[in-house]
């Protein structure tokens, strides 16, 4: 894969997408408001986690840490696994880690 095969050119932004598209983009993009789901999404870009070492990393409580990756999951941000009793999230592709990476490079340049 070439790096141009990620990047959107001229005539793909001059097309209006479809208003679903835009539906999900946007509860998307507002899950990524939340300054706890930002994080959450951050400490998954190196890989997998569980609960517990996501609740570790962002200081949050397991119960809010739990609610979040359940409103991320919906939101098809990330997905999780079992693996025995644990059950463990990442994030849901590449595209969701770029989106991720690109927001918090914008924000660190601002």
């Amino acid at each position: 894969m070439r790096a141009r095969d990620n990047v959107a050119d001229a005539s793909d932004l001059q097309k209006q997408p479809p208003g679903d598209t835009i539906a999900v983009a946007t509860t998307m993009l507002g899950m990524l408001a939340d300054p706890t789901r930002l994080r959450l999404l951050a400490a998954l870009l190196p890989g997998e986690r569980d609960v517990t070492a996501l609740t570790a990393v962002t200081g949050s409580a397991r119960p809010a840490v739990s609610q979040h990756l359940g409103k991320l999951r919906l939101a098809g941000l990330v997905g999780v696994r079992r693996d025995g009793r644990r059950q463990v999230y990442a994030v849901s592709g590449p595209h969701v880690a770029r989106l991720v990476t690109e927001v918090l490079r914008a924000a660190a340049e601002h």
